[in-house]
């Protein structure tokens, strides 16, 4: 054993495996990002040659991460093992860098199971040949081979099975393992009967030839095409933590950081700090989230915010971790790393979606939990009517149908039908700049008929400038903009950044500023250089029994060119206006046209005068507007709609949005706006581009409808599949279905589920 005293990571080898066990600080470092983790536990950071692969993670099967059921994720443990409701083998609740262990297994197993196979079969083909020359069948000799090859296929390669079935019986919670076992075990076990002991057989088992049959080759071909169903799921929901690997695989495994001189040292990602001076060279990958501050260059951003043009960047403009340099040097200085940069966030949040439930779920579950006690009673029907009215032999007709039906029959597709979509659509989604919080979100949106869209920060850039400036008598422009600059340096809201910019453009430095009292929607008060200042709208002055006077035409006049207007009141009396504009994002008016021909009912929310408002309504054409609305009466406004059956989503990014993000049917916040709004959202727009609202509808589209096409295909099947294995069709047709036969259906109705999902991987938005 060797032990990482820095990372408490202890690694240990027994029968040739290599496991990992992590102290909590380990665990911490896991959670920056698997990178780190590994550059942890294998000992001194590899250079840029020897970094860890990026293959999903083999060692960290044992290093208790989190592992959970595909189709149940509130099962969850600490490190790999069975779920114990389906059956199923658990995967890293991170979504990638799991163990695959089980895929060499299943592979191992499925090889040497289908060796053993081919020549049971062939035997049971040379049965029906004629007698040779001495008198000697191939079947009076066949089943005893036939036992011998069959038997460790069964009980060796079918053996996770059986396991998994007395897991299921021993938590009542029956599964596909469950009739599998069932259907295998009988054949097999009636087989061995029937070749060791045929006397005991009464005559309705044996056939016009007076031999007992044997159906070894069924139980064979069973097991291994089960197998073979296993390896191909196994294989195909791998593919389904593509876009994760693809996120976790941006992150370049070194930094090079600038010294005190100056000089460059490559270093391992996990050891850039907050501060650190970073150089990027053309073609690197930036390392974590930063600001420029030297050089000028084109990065590419589509894998963060699916747009494939690059951007410019200058010195004070900020970068993301994982995006491309494309031409020209870069000198940054780091702002977050490890698990606070956007990349694992990104990649946190998909993997939390993915392992979210959509209310569609529901009836599959309800199905689900009824379907194999109900397979089980068609099963044993099936044997009591073929054993009393079927043709001979009888009861060996019997048997084989009731296999049939109990092999057919598979719960697994039913209930990966939705997490299988829900987990590639949430990846899709990610590579494409949206972010999905939950699946209900993703379900919801397809419905939604109105769309509440804030306005600053959200149709535009959120940066306002004041562009407007009157004074009243007895007040100059310098002294007006730093009494009001002295106040908002207060403030958090958008506009006190543009008066105090405005301020410093004129040369007046902001004055000194005490007592300050905010009132939410209306405005500000306090002391600047010892003087009374009120800054708000006018009906915050008219509280304040302050007349406006011929302020208020030109305030009028203002508001009909888009201005926000602000008014100042010293020591009492009014003494100006301020006229601001935000500009209206690049994007934004082709968004709204969009989301327009979607169908969808625009509404403007927002705490502008009304004027104001109205003005950039009429240049987008949006046709309803709440204004002068405070931030406490969002929400209301969200319930009325809510009230009169309206689907509605809101779209927002300040802290004062969260409330009625988090109240509407889905909440949509910009990923250039506050930490609240984000988290108080189902979606989130990474680059705050109301076209992703847009591409989303989409994605909820074609996810839902995959989702609709698996589980029409789970039902049918069933619906189908169990009847026919029962034999519907023989007292017409006279057709029977195989054991085998049956086995090889259950196997393509699972992966076909899956196959289907993954087809959303490719789904244009």
């Amino acid at each position: 054993m060797t032990v990482d005293t820095a990372a408490a990571v202890h690694r240990s080898t027994h029968n040739g495996r290599v496991y990992f066990f992590c102290s909590p600080r380990c665990l911490e470092k896991f959670r920056a990002g698997p990178d780190s983790w590994l550059s942890s536990a294998k000992g001194p950071s590899p250079g840029p040659e020897s970094a860890p692969s990026d293959k999903p993670g083999r060692p960290l099967a044992a290093a208790g991460i989190d592992f959970t059921c595909p189709m149940h994720p509130e099962i969850r443990q600490q490190g790999p093992g069975i779920c114990p409701k389906c059956g199923m083998a658990l995967g890293p609740a991170a979504g990638v860098g799991g163990d695959d262990a089980e895929e060499a297994d299943m592979g191992r197993r499925f090889r040497i199971s289908l060796a053993l196979t081919v020549p049971v079969f062939l035997l049971a083909m040379a049965d029906m040949a004629p007698s040779g020359p001495h008198g000697l069948t191939a079947g009076k000799a066949a089943p005893w081979i036939q036992l011998a090859l069959t038997t460790p296929v069964v009980l060796w390669a079918g053996r996770p099975f059986f396991a998994r079935a007395w897991v299921s019986l021993v938590r009542r919670h029956l599964n596909m393992f469950t009739l599998i076992s069932l259907g295998l075990g009988a054949a097999y076990a009636y087989s061995v009967v029937a070749a060791l002991l045929p006397g005991l057989f009464p005559p309705s088992f044996q056939t016009h030839e007076g031999r007992v049959p044997v159906y070894f080759e069924a139980a064979a071909v069973i097991t291994t095409l089960v197998l073979l169903g296993q390896l191909l799921e196994i294989r195909a929901r791998g593919k389904t933590s593509g876009a994760l690997r693809a996120l976790l695989a941006l992150a370049p495994k070194t930094a090079r950081r600038l010294d005190e001189a100056g000089e460059g040292h490559d270093i391992p990602l996990d050891q850039v700090v907050t501060g650190d001076r970073l150089r990027v060279r053309p073609g690197e990958k930036i390392p974590v989230d930063g600001v420029v501050l030297d050089g000028t260059s084109a990065v590419d951003e589509s894998m963060i915010t699916g747009e494939s043009i690059p951007v410019e960047k200058h010195p004070g403009h900020r970068v993301t971790g994982g995006t491309l340099n494309v031409h020209g040097g870069l000198l940054i200085r780091a702002e977050r790393v490890g698990r606070d940069t956007l990349l694992a966030q990104i990649v946190q949040r998909v993997a939390e979606a993915q392992r979210s439930r959509a209310p569609i779920q529901r009836l599959a579950d309800r199905v689900s939990s009824l379907f194999v006690p109900s397979v089980a009673g068609v099963a044993a029907v099936t044997f009591l009517l073929w054993g009393a009215w079927g043709p001979e032999p009888r009861l060996a007709h019997a048997l084989v149908n009731a296999v049939a039906v109990l092999i057919i029959a598979c719960p697994c597709a039913l209930g990966l039908a939705t997490p299988m979509s829900i987990m590639v659509g949430t990846g899709r989604g990610a590579r494409a700049g949206i972010l999905i919080k939950n699946a209900e979100a993703l379900e919801v949106l397809e419905k939604v008929d109105t769309l509440v869209l804030d306005k600053t920060g959200t149709l535009t850039e959120g940066k306002p400038r004041v562009l407007a400036l009157r004074t009243a008598e007895g007040f100059g422009e310098g002294e007006l903009l730093r009494l009001a600059a002295g106040l908002e340096q207060a403030s958090e809201h958008p506009l006190a950044g543009a008066v105090v910019a405005a301020a410093l453009d004129k040369g007046q430095r902001p004055g000194r500023v005490e007592k300050v009292q905010a009132v939410p929607g209306r405005g500000l008060t306090g002391r600047v250089e010892g003087r009374s200042l009120i800054l708000g709208n006018a009906g915050f002055l008219g509280e304040k029994g302050i007349a406006v006077g011929g302020l208020a035409a030109a305030a009028e006049e203002m508001r009909r060119d888009g201005l926000t207007v602000l008014y100042a009141a010293v020591d009492g009396r009014a003494a100006g206006l301020l006229g601001a504009a935000d500009a209206l994002k690049v994007s934004t008016a082709d968004a709204v046209a969009a989301l327009k021909r979607e169908g969808l009912r625009l509404v403007m929310l927002t705490g502008d005068t009304r004027g104001t408002a109205e003005a950039v309504a009429r240049s987008l054409g949006i046709e309803e507007v709440i204004a002068e609305v405070r931030p406490d009466e969002k929400g209301e406004v969200l319930r009325q709609l809510i009230k009169k059956g309206r689907i509605v989503a809101m779209a927002g990014d300040g802290a004062n949005d969260a409330p009625a993000l988090a109240l509407a049917h889905v909440g949509i916040a910009m990923g250039t706006g506050t930490d609240v709004a984000i988290q108080s959202a189902g979606i989130t727009l990474v680059k705050g581009d109301l076209r992703g609202i847009v591409r989303a509808r989409r994605l909820s589209r074609s996810t839902m409808r995959n989702i609709r096409q698996n589980l029409i295909f789970a039902f049918a099947y069933n619906l189908l599949g169990v009847p026919i294995a029962a034999g519907v069709l023989y007292p017409v047709f006279g057709l029977l279905l195989s054991p085998m036969i049956a086995a090889a259906a259950m196997t393509f109705s699972s992966v076909s589920v899956i196959t289907n999902a993954l087809r959303l991987r490719k789904t244009p938005l």
